[in-house]
């Protein structure tokens, strides 16, 4: 296992490679291939552009955009100043969207040229926001763009002035000797909850450093890294997971190949021209690839791992993934709070008919779990209530919400919200989710965000949303609505409603028109009642 203990902070990785091996290829995009000496001078420019700008250190600078070269600059470059990169979804809509910029106070947003329209109808709103920046590279750009707002002075007024490359190629090579250190914030990724808002989790350093440190302690192989191996990032750079993977493959000095947005089709053209060594994907990704026409062993014949998280595998599918890759899997489970994985299942404990496929996983070393009940004391084995994680990557806080930080990061432990129990051997088993979450092919849905965006729909009185079992995606979203006596809505309006208000894969694909819907004597929405007729064969409460 690759294992450089000289690195410890985001800001040390290019550098380091950039002298160990500079020809080396590090990144594989949409914008072609650059090696670790290239992708070091070039995020060495974008920070040194950074500083230019005159931002104080610990500046929020967003990056709204499928992967690109210039997002991976731009982490490094905000490694190397201590400033903090704020990647965000980009199907969200632009009310979505302009809560994260205004509540992370971005300085600069770099957005893709084709996304400007979410931008547009915000950016007069955004009052942190001193410069937009167009991610795409000058001769990519058509000054007649049918994207480009005409009156978006900020974009378009001079398109060459207004590139990410040319705002970043404008600034000096000079070396940057700023000290950071392994609990300075690097990242920032917003994360809904039970209220619908989404919160900031800061990041440090170390949270893209511990795992492997965990691993290499007691010579573990669960997730490794190879000389020669070439890395596939499944997971969006804007989740946990995708920022995690590419950040620990560029630790590792290998090559990393970037999809800026999935397709099994493209998955099996790259793992075989490349060819993919390991990758890191969502179950809903496999089941794409195996579901893909006559594909056969030897596409795969280069894989030697699949790590798998986001949500929990099906044992035919995990069978099938295992009969055609022909290769180890191993899956992660975490948080984006814990800093991704902090419990993995070890490729030895994927053999099919076992119970542990059940599982989570265990904690890595130096991690560790604790399941308590609702008075916050601890469970015995096979005991279920709520799982808590302690972990050395897990989040610096809730950007500015000390209250929420409070009730999640309690004495060291992270309070995940979901409900599970430990075996004898220690490997964790997740039951449901105390917080409602669902997971729809490995987004994180939450009830309440889209209750609230129901609640804004006209003749719609109250709502309840749940998850229910999907075979292609995990979970799919049910809604259940109560409509005004006197109203004349239709559920294809309530639709056409949300898609202003909510993301794509938020939008309920299922309706249920009801009397009431059912709650306890607070008034608490009883969700279990509503799951219980589309769960009640399913062996636990989440799929």
């Amino acid at each position: 296992m690759i294992h450089f203990a000289e690195i410890n902070t985001l800001a040390q990785t290019l550098p380091f490679h950039a002298e160990r091996t500079p020809e080396k290829l590090a990144l594989v995009s949409k914008d072609g291939e650059v090696t670790y000496q290239q992708l070091n001078e070039l995020s060495g420019r974008a920070a040194n552009a950074l500083l230019a700008e005159g931002i104080p250190s610990g500046s929020r600078v967003a990056y709204l955009g499928k992967e690109s070269q210039a997002y991976f600059e731009l982490i490094f470059a905000c490694a190397k100043t201590k400033n903090v990169i704020v990647p965000i979804n980009w199907r969200l809509t632009s009310d979505e969207v302009k809560h994260i910029l205004s509540d992370s106070e971005s300085v600069i947003l770099v957005v893709d040229h084709d996304l400007t329209a979410i931008i547009d109808p915000i950016k007069s709103e955004l009052k942190h926001l001193n410069k937009i920046l167009l991610a795409d590279s000058p001769h990519s750009l058509s000054q007649n763009s049918p994207t480009q707002s005409q009156n978006n002075t900020d974009l378009v007024e001079t398109t060459k002035d207004y590139t990410y490359q040319n705002w970043r190629d404008s600034a000096s090579d000079t070396h940057i000797e700023i000290k950071v250190k392994g609990k300075d914030a690097v990242a920032q990724l917003y994360t809904s909850g039970t209220t619908g808002l989404p919160k900031g989790v800061v990041l440090p350093h170390q949270s893209y450093f511990k795992v492997r440190d965990a691993l290499q302690s007691e010579s573990l192989h669960w997730i490794d890294w190879q000389e020669g191996d070439n890395s596939l990032i499944g997971i969006p750079g804007f989740h946990v997971g995708g920022l995690w993977w590419s950040a620990q493959g560029f630790n590792a000095g290998i090559t990393n190949i970037s999809i800026p947005v999935f397709s099994s089709q493209l998955a099996i053209k790259l793992i075989k021209d490349y060819p993919i060594t390991t990758m890191c994907v969502v179950p809903a990704m496999i089941q794409m690839i195996l579901s893909e026409k006559n594909i056969q062993s030897s596409d795969f014949h280069s894989l030697r791992k699949v790590v798998y998280g986001g949500s929990p595998i099906g044992e035919t599918l995990l069978s099938r993934g295992i009969e055609i890759m022909d290769c180890d899997f191993a899956q992660i489970y975490g948080l984006t709070e814990t800093g991704n994985t902090a419990v993995c299942l070890p490729p030895e404990a994927h053999q099919i008919g076992s119970e542990l496929l059940k599982a989570a996983g265990r904690p890595y070393p130096g991690f560790a779990l604790k399941i308590i009940d609702s008075n916050n004391n601890i469970l015995t084995t096979g005991e279920v209530g709520e799982v808590c994680i302690k972990t050395p990557s897990h989040m610096l806080e809730y950007w500015k919400n000390p209250k929420a930080t409070f009730e999640t990061l309690v004495d060291g432990w992270i309070h995940t919200g979901d409900a599970g129990y430990l075996n004898a051997a220690g490997y964790l088993f997740i039951c449901d989710r105390i917080k409602d979450t669902i997971i729809v092919a490995g987004e994180n849905v939450y009830p309440a965000e889209i209750e609230n965006a129901l609640g804004k729909c006209d003749g719609v009185v109250e709502s309840a949303v749940i998850g229910i079992p999907d075979e292609r995606w995990g979970e799919a979203i049910l809604a259940f609505i109560v409509f005004d006596e006197s109203a004349e809505q239709s559920i294809r309006q309530v639709c056409l409603a949300l898609q202003n208000k909510l993301a794509s894969f938020k939008i309920p694909t299922q309706f249920k028109i009801v009397d009431k819907i059912p709650r306890n004597a607070s008034g608490k929405i009883l969700r279990r009642i509503l799951r219980d007729e589309f769960w009640k064969n399913k062996e636990r409460m989440v799929n």
